[in-house]
C-alpha cells in the first residue's frame, strides 16, 4: 500500500493510492498519517477500505504531494553508511554506525522548492532511503526484531551545507537542520511490499547530469541493523523517521563537481518508492 498526504502546506490530507494510481482520500476521521495514526493501528482499517473498494472520494490531479508522514518526533541519521561514499569523502569506514539528527521542520514535501540558506557557500545533495517506525522500540534483542516495527520506506533527501556541518565548530547538525532540508516522499510504501530493502536502486542528477547511481546494498550498516542499533540509545517512537545514509556521488567527494545554487533542479528516485523533483530557490 502507497500512503500520500496531498493539500497545500499545513492543509496536507490523508489519502492512499489505488491500484491505477488514483488518489483515494481517507475519511475525516482517520486523521493525519501522524504518531496517533500508527500508535492505533489504523493501516489495518485503511487496508480493509481499500479492499472493500469502500474508499471512493477521489482527488483529482494536478495536486500537491506533501510529506507522506505527518510531524515525525524524530529525524535520526546515519552517517557514512555506504563504503564508496566514505572513500570518496577520505573517511574511514565506521565501527559503529555514526548517528545524528534533523530538525523535523526540515521535513516538506517531495517537489517542493529547497532553499539554499544565506551564506551558504557548499549545499550538497544526498539521496537516501528513509525508514518509517510505525511501533515503539526500545532495546530491540536483535537486528532479527527490526521489520516487527518498521512501517515502511520512503524516498527521502537528505540535503546537507558542508561548510555549516564541518568548517564551523564539528556539529554535523548545523548543516543538516537548515529550513527545507529534507523533501520525503512522495508516497511511503508499506513495509509488506518492499521484500527487500537491502536491494533497491538509488539515483540523484543535477540539472540533468546523473551524479548518483548506486544500491542499498551497499550500506555498511543494513536497515534491520540500524533501527536495532538505535533502539539500544533511544526509545524509537510511531512515525519517527530514519534516513540511512547515501551513496557515492556527493560534491563534497568531487572538487570538479559545484555545490547547489539557487536555480539548480535536484531529481532523485528509488526503485517502488517513486521520484522527486526539486528547484533550488534562494532563502
Amino acid at each position: 500500500m502507497k500512503l500520500v498526504r496531498v493539500g497545500e502546506p499545513g492543509l496536507e490530507r490523508a489519502a492512499v493510492l489505488g491500484a491505477q494510481g488514483e488518489i483515494l482520500r481517507l475519511p475525516d476521521s482517520f486523521g493525519d498519517v501522524d504518531a496517533n495514526f500508527w500508535r492505533q493501528n489504523r493501516l489495518e482499517e485503511v487496508r480493509h477500505l481499500l479492499d472493500a473498494n469502500q474508499l471512493g472520494d477521489q482527488v483529482r490531479e494536478p495536486v500537491r504531494y506533501g510529506s507522506p508522514i505527518a510531524k515525525p518526533e524524530k529525524v535520526i541519521c546515519i552517517g557514512l553508511n555506504y563504503r564508496d561514499h566514505a572513500k570518496e569523502t577520505g573517511s574511514p569506514v565506521p565501527d559503529e554506525p555514526i548517528i545524528f539528527m534533523k530538525a523535523p521542520n526540515c521535513v516538506i514535501g517531495p517537489n517542493d522548492e529547497i532553499l539554499v540558506p544565506r551564506k551558504s557557500t557548499k549545499t550538497d545533495w544526498e539521496v537516501e532511503l528513509g525508514v518509517v517506525i510505525g511501533q515503539r522500540a526500545r532495546y530491540l534483542e536483535s537486528p532479527d526484531d527490526a521489520r516487527a516495527v518498521i512501517a515502511g520506506y520512503c524516498l527521502s533527501h537528505d540535503v546537507s551545507e558542508r561548510e555549516f556541518q564541518l568548517e564551523r565548530g564539528g556539529q554535523w547538525d548545523k548543516g543538516k537542520c537548515c529550513e527545507t532540508f529534507n523533501p520525503l516522499g512522495p508516497w511511503l510504501v508499506t513495509a509488506d511490499e518492499i521484500d527487500d530493502p537491502q536491494n533497491l536502486g538509488l539515483r540523484l542528477s543535477v540539472n540533468g547530469v546523473r551524479r548518483q547511481d548506486g544500491t542499498t546494498s551497499d550500506m555498511i550498516f543494513g536497515v534491520d541493523h540500524i533501527v536495532w542499533y538505535l533502539s539500544q540509545f533511544m526509545v524509537l517512537e510511531p512515525g519517527d523517521l530514519i534516513n540511512t545514509g547515501t551513496p557515492a556521488g556527493v560534491s563534497m567527494g568531487h572538487d570538479d563537481v559545484p555545490f547547489l545554487r539557487a536555480g539548480d533542479v535536484t531529481e532523485l528516485s528509488i526503485d517502488g518508492l517513486g521520484c522527486q523533483r526539486n528547484v533550488l530557490g534562494q532563502a
